[in-house]
C-alpha cells in the first residue's frame, strides 16, 4: 500500500473553505494531520466553530482542530460575513459541535507537525496567513521541512474582489502574506482570477447537493445565503476559490498550466493595499518564487465537487 502523504490545513471556514475541506476529506491519497483556524471570512470564534461542526458532520472527529490568531499581525480588516452569513455558515443555527478546539496554538501546531512530517508535509493556505506567518516568525526554518506549499490567495493581474486591486486572503493581513511568500523560496498560487476562470454552474450545484445525503444537504443549507448573493451579482456560475486550491493539492496532474514568476505583496495604505504584483516580463530580476495556477481540468473538478455533494 502507498503511503499517505500529510496534509495539513490552515483555514477560516466560511463556505468556500468548507467546500475545500469536504474534497480534502474525500481523498484516499491524504492524511489530514490538522486543521489550524485563522480569523477571516469571520471572527475565530466562529471560524472555530464552523471547522468542528464540519468535521462532526463529515465524520471527521479524528481530525485535530487548531485555534489560531484571532486578528490580522497588525492591522484591523473587514470580514466576508455579508457574504458567508454572520457566523460564516449561513446562519442557519446549526447545533454547535460536541468536541473542543485542541489547546495547542495553531502556529505552534504548524511548526510540531512540520517537524513530525518533515520533507513530506504537505501545507494549504485557504485563508489570510496569520498563522503560517507567526510561525515563520518563530522558526524561519519552516519552509525546509514542507514539501510543497499551496496558498488560495491575491489576484494575479489586480482584479480584485474586496478592493479594485486586492483579493480578500492577502488583503485581510497583506503583511503575513508578504512575509509567507518572502519566506518559500517557491510556492503554488491559486488566486482569485483563476477561481472566477473555473466556475460552477449553479443549476448544477443545486442538483448535487440535493440528491445528498447528511453532507450534501448541510452544505446546501450553510451556502444558501453565499450561492444567492453570487447569483445577483456574478451570473450563472458559482465560484469557489478554496476548493480550486484544494482540487490542485489533491490532484497536481490536473493542472492544465502553471506559470512561475515573481510575486510581491503591496503594504502601502491606500487603493492598492494587499495587491499582489506579479513580474510578469521579469523586469526586476528576483527569481520566480510564485507557481501560479492558470488552467485546472473542469471536469476533473466539477467530478470531485459532485462526489462530496452526494454524500
Amino acid at each position: 500500500m502507498t503511503e499517505k502523504t500529510p496534509l495539513l490545513i490552515d483555514t477560516d471556514p466560511g463556505v468556500d473553505d468548507a467546500l475545500a475541506l469536504l474534497l480534502a476529506f474525500d481523498d484516499e491519497a491524504h492524511d489530514i494531520v490538522g486543521l489550524t483556524i485563522a480569523a477571516g471570512n469571520v471572527g475565530l470564534h466562529h471560524t472555530v466553530a464552523n471547522a468542528l461542526k464540519l468535521c462532526e458532520v463529515a465524520g471527521r472527529a479524528d481530525i485535530p482542530v487548531f485555534a489560531g490568531s484571532p486578528s490580522p499581525l497588525l492591522h484591523a480588516a473587514p470580514d466576508a460575513a455579508y457574504v458567508h452569513g454572520n457566523d460564516g455558515f449561513g446562519d442557519i443555527g446549526y447545533t454547535p459541535a460536541s468536541r473542543e478546539v485542541e489547546a495547542e496554538h495553531a502556529a505552534l501546531a504548524i511548526l510540531r507537525l512540520s517537524h513530525v512530517h518533515a520533507g513530506r508535509l504537505v501545507l494549504v493556505a485557504l485563508g489570510p496567513l496569520t498563522n503560517v506567518a507567526l510561525a515563520l516568525k518563530l522558526d524561519p526554518g519552516l519552509p525546509s521541512r514542507i514539501s510543497r506549499f499551496v496558498a488560495m490567495s491575491g489576484a494575479v493581474t489586480g482584479h480584485g474582489n474586496i478592493t479594485p486591486s486586492a483579493e480578500f486572503n492577502a488583503y485581510f493581513d497583506p503583511e503575513a502574506a508578504k512575509i509567507v511568500f518572502d519566506a518559500f523560496p517557491v510556492f503554488d498560487l491559486s488566486d482569485w482570477e483563476a477561481t472566477v476562470a473555473h466556475g460552477l454552474p449553479h443549476d448544477a450545484v443545486l442538483g448535487w447537493m440535493q440528491a445528498g445525503g447528511e453532507v450534501g444537504q448541510f452544505y446546501e443549507a450553510i451556502s444558501r445565503k453565499t450561492r444567492e448573493w453570487s447569483a445577483d451579482r456574478r451570473g450563472d456560475d458559482w465560484h469557489s476559490a478554496d476548493a480550486l486550491a484544494m482540487a490542485w493539492v489533491l490532484e497536481p496532474e490536473a493542472a492544465v498550466e502553471v506559470v512561475a514568476r515573481p510575486l510581491d505583496v503591496v503594504l502601502d495604505q491606500g487603493p492598492a493595499r494587499g495587491a499582489t504584483v506579479v513580474d510578469w516580463q521579469r523586469q526586476l530580476g528576483r527569481p520566480d518564487n510564485a507557481r501560479i495556477l492558470m488552467r485546472y481540468d473542469e471536469a476533473r473538478f466539477h467530478a470531485r465537487i459532485r462526489r462530496v455533494l452526494a454524500r
